[in-house]
């Protein structure tokens, strides 16, 4: 009965995903090491970043190599008004400190962050800025790294069709936040209506498909054998004609990351369960500082909104 209510309460984008190409890590205050971390889609700044989930993926989560996949910081948010909670600094002093204790960062701008792509190039004292790149894995493959928005035809022909596709999403969002309130009253566990739509609506299925296509193409056409990628907030991990297709998803709802173990296997990471309690990642914390410690006092928790 427990295994059944698990895998009712799986997100409908688990169902594809190959069960040895999977690593769902509950909180369990443990320390893990990977050879490279890859997380996109972040959007900070905006109230739809899990911030306090990914403040606490990135304490208990170490590696070599971190890559923030695009739009880490939500530019397009933050023009309109700026919503900057003290989770949201708490992120980029993890990533500040785990830069400062020898992880390479690597920053690959998206097209929420575009005004950081003038920096392209930079390296800001062992994070450098880029707009794509190239990751070897342990076997020699050869990785293109980008957050994906060039494969998009809306954000490069139409941005205003994808500016008003982006509140679009923002007010789902904020529709479901409100909707699990209600779930959770019931005892029922989290689930995300925008997944749900990405799942089953024809175009939604169907920009999906093609966003997938365009970036295998451009692979193939560039000789990798394989992608890392983000953008349209949809975990994956698969083959595609050949190609080695990583989707990292987003810190907005699936909360997931693309990891490369020590042994050199990729794997998609689901972070801890999006449950009710959305605050357990600080009130549950241990005593003590970790390797990336830094203050998360309660008393912090004040947000600007102008």
């Amino acid at each position: 009965m427990q295994d059944r209510q698990k895998l009712d309460s799986m997100p409908d984008w688990m169902a594809s995903i190959a069960k040895d190409d999977l690593i769902v890590a509950e909180n369990t205050h443990h320390h893990q090491h990977y050879k490279t971390i890859f997380i996109s889609d972040v959007h900070l700044g905006s109230k739809g970043a899990k911030a306090e989930f990914l403040a606490d993926f990135l304490k208990y989560n170490h590696c070599e190599t971190l890559y923030l996949v695009g739009d880490i910081i939500d530019g397009w948010r933050l023009r309109k008004r700026i919503f900057w909670p003290q989770e949201h600094t708490n992120v980029i002093r993890r990533i500040l400190t785990k830069a400062k204790r020898g992880t390479k960062v690597i920053f690959v701008t998206g097209n929420h962050d575009e005004f950081l792509r003038r920096y392209s190039g930079i390296d800001f004292g062992n994070i450098l800025l880029t707009d794509q790149t190239e990751h070897r894995c342990v076997n020699g493959d050869r990785l293109l790294v980008v957050h994906g928005d060039k494969y998009d035809s809306v954000v490069q022909t139409r941005k205003w069709l994808a500016v008003l596709g982006d509140w679009g999403y923002e007010t789902l969002v904020r529709f479901n936040t409100h909707f699990n309130k209600v779930r959770q009253l019931f005892g029922m566990r989290y689930w995300s209506l925008s997944s749900y739509v990405k799942q089953k609506v024809k175009s939604a299925v169907a920009f999906i498909t093609a966003y997938e296509e365009a970036v295998v193409k451009d692979c193939h056409l560039h000789g990798y054998q394989g992608v890392v990628c983000g953008h349209i907030h949809h975990p994956e991990i698969r083959d595609i004609e050949g190609i080695d297709y990583y989707n990292c998803g987003d810190w907005v709802e699936s909360c997931t990351a693309i990891v490369e173990t020590t042994e050199g296997k990729m794997k998609l990471l689901r972070w801890v369960d999006i449950d009710h309690n959305t605050k357990a990642a600080f009130s549950n914390e241990p005593a003590g500082e970790s390797q990336d410690d830094v203050s998360t006092k309660a008393d912090d928790k004040e947000s600007v909104t102008v």
